[in-house]
Parts: structure tokens; sequence; C-alpha cells
């Protein structure tokens, strides 16, 4: 018998050993993976040709870059190429600063008797604002005048007295002495009597001060007293704030790197404008004049405070609020200018599209277009061509199979379409452009000529060569932002 011990007599919790997999079991498990990476491979094949058949038909025919029909009209709206002038600007933020801010204290101790003012009133200069209870400073008053008028009766008595000793001392009926101290006399109640009159002037200028006025013309803000409040001398707390509102200002920095700019024109006598902007650049809300540059420039930050000034007649700036500011620097002549929403761009490239008459060509450059004595080219959606006239037609009989339209010779017809009376009056070209300074919702532009008519909008309907037809629906008016660029479609 043999030692070993068979499978079956093995305990439980004894591991078996691994079994060998079946030569047909592998065969099976290859012919899976084989079939799973050809699936794989099939749908791959399939995404990839529906991209690209998907792209061609985007890409193909006289139509636009979204499903427009070949030989369809894309509407656009036409704007044309002007001469002009455009400034350039600084843009920073502002903050609105009131040329004058008083916060009035009180001079005085006192109990609060009257509050004239309402919150928000406009005052003038003068206009009385808040009454303190003057009584206990009255009485001062009093005191110091009834002191006053009793040393300048001492001082009239003394000076009495002097001009009979200078009469008796002039006949030797009087020593010398006496004289001299008289006169001294006279000069001490003269030195009262004007001790007497600044307590005088001091307890007036206290009763005033229990009387608060207006010491500008502006607006006043919440009440922070009312009346009953007791208020103290040189105390901290603000009785009331006047704020001028017109004329006001706005304090705004400038990078030092175009201060010599800024500083150039000043130079020379040139007052520069200052446009102020609302928070989302999208209204202007005041123009004014620069009247101050700061002397010196702040090392933390590079830059230099700037102050111009506002009528801010219709009270548009608010003390304190934030505003983007536009410092006009410089004005360029004779720049030809577009709407900077005509303007597109492909990257670094900015371009526009001239609206040329006609129809579009938009195989040109490529293999396979023919054109007929008297038909037009066969292929499907282009624009058809017969010696009665340049005519475009929708896609016709020829379109399928890329041979000669139908159309007789001589007759300007061409597949499906009829002639040049019914085709395209229109269709835009590419052009490149530099650009330039933006100003305004216009940008100057290097490229075209004044007076050129590009396409301003149905952009993600164009592409080079497409007919078009000019749309007598108008931009609706915008808004144009800080930055010059327009909210128009």
């Amino acid at each position: 018998m043999s030692s070993q011990p068979s499978a079956s007599n093995a305990p439980p919790d004894h591991p078996q050993p691994p079994l060998t997999t079946p030569p047909t079991q592998k065969r099976r498990h290859r012919w899976i993976w084989v079939v799973v990476l050809l699936a794989f491979a099939l749908l791959f094949y399939w995404v990839f040709s529906y991209s690209r058949k998907s792209q061609q038909a985007a890409m193909g025919g006289g139509g636009g870059r979204r499903g427009v029909m070949p030989g369809v009209a894309v509407p656009v709206v036409p704007a044309t190429a002007k001469t002009g002038s455009l400034g350039i600007y600084q843009e920073a933020l502002g903050t609105v600063t009131p040329v004058y801010m008083d916060s009035i204290t009180s001079q005085v101790t006192g109990v609060i008797t009257t509050v004239h003012y309402r919150e928000g009133q406009l005052v003038k200069q003068g206009d009385a604002l808040i009454d303190i209870d003057d009584r206990p400073y009255q009485a001062q008053l009093t005191q110091a005048q009834g002191a006053l008028e009793r040393d300048q009766n001492l001082l009239a008595e003394a000076q009495m007295d002097l001009t009979r000793y200078q009469q008796a001392w002039a006949k030797n009926a009087i020593p010398r002495q006496t004289l001299e101290d008289q006169e001294k006399l006279v000069a001490q109640y003269q030195g009262t009597v004007k001790n007497d009159e600044g307590a005088v002037q001091y307890d007036q200028v206290q009763v005033g001060f229990c009387h608060i006025s207006s010491p500008i013309t502006g607006r006043v803000g919440l009440r922070l007293v009312d009346p009953g409040n007791l208020v103290t001398a040189n105390s901290t707390a603000t009785l009331v704030v006047v704020t001028q509102l017109q004329p006001i200002t706005v304090i705004f920095t400038l990078a030092e790197d175009y201060l010599s700019e800024v500083l150039d024109q000043t130079r020379h006598g040139k007052q520069l404008s200052v446009d102020a902007w609302n928070r989302d650049r999208t209204a202007k809300l005041a123009s004014g004049k620069l009247t101050t540059i700061d002397n010196l420039i702040d090392t933390t930050t590079g830059t230099v405070k700037l102050r111009a000034q506002f009528p801010n007649g219709n009270g548009a700036l608010f003390p304190n609020e934030f505003v983007n500011t536009r410092l006009l620097v410089n004005t360029l002549d004779n720049q030809i200018m577009v709407p900077s929403s005509a303007i597109q761009h492909n990257g670094d490239v900015a371009f526009v599209y001239l609206i040329k008459p006609g129809p579009g060509n938009p195989n040109a450059g490529q293999g396979g277009a023919s054109e007929g004595a008297g038909g037009g080219s066969g292929q499907g959606g282009g624009g058809h061509r017969g010696q009665g006239g340049a005519g475009s037609g929708s896609s016709g009989q020829g379109s399928s199979s890329g041979q000669s339209g139908s159309g007789q010779s001589g007759s300007g017809q061409s597949g499906s379409g009829k002639g040049s009376g019914n085709g395209p009056k229109y269709h835009v070209e590419m052009q490149t452009v530099k650009t330039g300074v933006t100003d305004n919702g216009w940008t100057a532009v290097q490229g075209i000529a004044s007076g050129t008519v590009v396409a301003n909008s149905s952009f993600d309907k164009l592409q080079d060569q497409s007919d078009v037809a000019i749309s007598k629906t108008t931009i609706p008016e915008t808004q144009t932002s800080i930055s010059g660029e327009s909210t128009a479609p």
C-alpha cells in the first residue's frame, strides 16, 4: 500500500490542490476576448466616422457652421467702417470723496433743546442745526458785562482825576509824585477794562456755541442726537455730519509707469478729462476734470493718487462710493474704426466679414468645380453661373452626380434654381485686420478702408464666401461698457 494519503482522506481544513484548466475552456476564454476587442474597434470606427461626416456636413456647401441649408442666405446686420478720433484712457478704481465733510461736536456742556434739521436734508451755510441750553452761559455773559461797566466807570473817574492833577501840576499846586501815581492808576484801570472786554467776548462765544449752524452747504446725515440729550464740551461724540455734494471729487490711483504721460500733458497746460463709471462698467455717471496729482508715489503699490473734480449737478456721485474712472490721456485722430462687436478672433488673429455683392463661391480652390456655357456648377449647394448672368440656385439635379446642371445653354438656369434674379445678392469674405485702441464701442483697425461694409451679426452662421442677405432689423441699442465692448449680438 502507498503511504501517501488520498484526496478523499484529507482533513477538512487542508486546502485542495488547484485543478488543471481544460484546453477547451482556455480556447473559449480567448474567443471571448477577441469578440470584446472587435466590438470596441467597431464602436471606435463608428464614432470616428460619424464625427467626420458631421464635420464635413457642417463645412461643406454654401451653408453656415450651424446647420444653414445650402443656398440659403444668412441675414446679417451691416456696419460701415468710418474715420474718426479715439481716446487713450487709463482706467482705475476710485473713491468718491467730498471736498468738505464736517463732523460737528459740542464745544460746550449742556442739554440739547432743539434739533432743527431733518435726516438727509440739504442745508445751506448758516442754517440752524442744533440748539443747546444757553442760560448758564447767558448768566456768565451778564456778569462779565457788569464787571466791564464797573471797571469802565472806575477808569473814567481816574481819568478825570488825572486831568485835575495835570492842571494843578501846571500851577505847582501838587507834587510830581501825586501826578505820576494818578497816571499809573489810570493805566491799571485801562488794563482791567481790557480784561473785562475779553471776558465778555469769551462768554459771547460760549453762547454762540450753544446755537450750532451749518458751516458749509451740503447734506446732513442721520440724526445722531435728540432733544434732551446731555452733551459735554470737547467730547468725541458727533452731533451731526454735513457733507458737501456739489462739487464733489474722486480720488483714484495711477501706475507710476503711466505717470510721465500724464505729467507731460499737464506741463503743457492741458486739462485732462476724467469719466466716472458705475461698478459693473455699464453706465457713465459723470464727467469731470483732473485737478491734483499727489506729491509722492506709494512705494508699496507703485501708484500715485490723483484727484478729479465733478460738478455732480444730478447727484449721481455719492460720498464714499466706489467707481471706475477713465482718465483721457491722449486722443488719436484720423483712425479707421469699426464697431467692436464686428471684430471676430481666431486665436491671436482678428478678422472681419466683408460684405460683397453677388453670390459667394464656397468651392473656390476645390477640384471638380466646373462651369458650363449655359449651365451651372454641378456641385450640390454651390453657386451656379450661366451666360445669362450669375445666379445661385439650391442644390439641383446635378448636386449628387457632380455633372453640370439641367439648365440649357444660354438660359441662365442651373439645377432647380432660377437665374440671377432669384440668386443671393451678397456674400461675405473674411479679412484679417490689426486692431488698435478701443473706445466707446469702436475699435481702430488696419487692413480695411473707410467706408467698407462689414457684417455685425449672425457670426455663428457665417464662414468665408457665405451667401448673406442684408437684414432690415438693426442691432438693438445697448449700453457700451467701460472697456468699449458692446453687448449687441
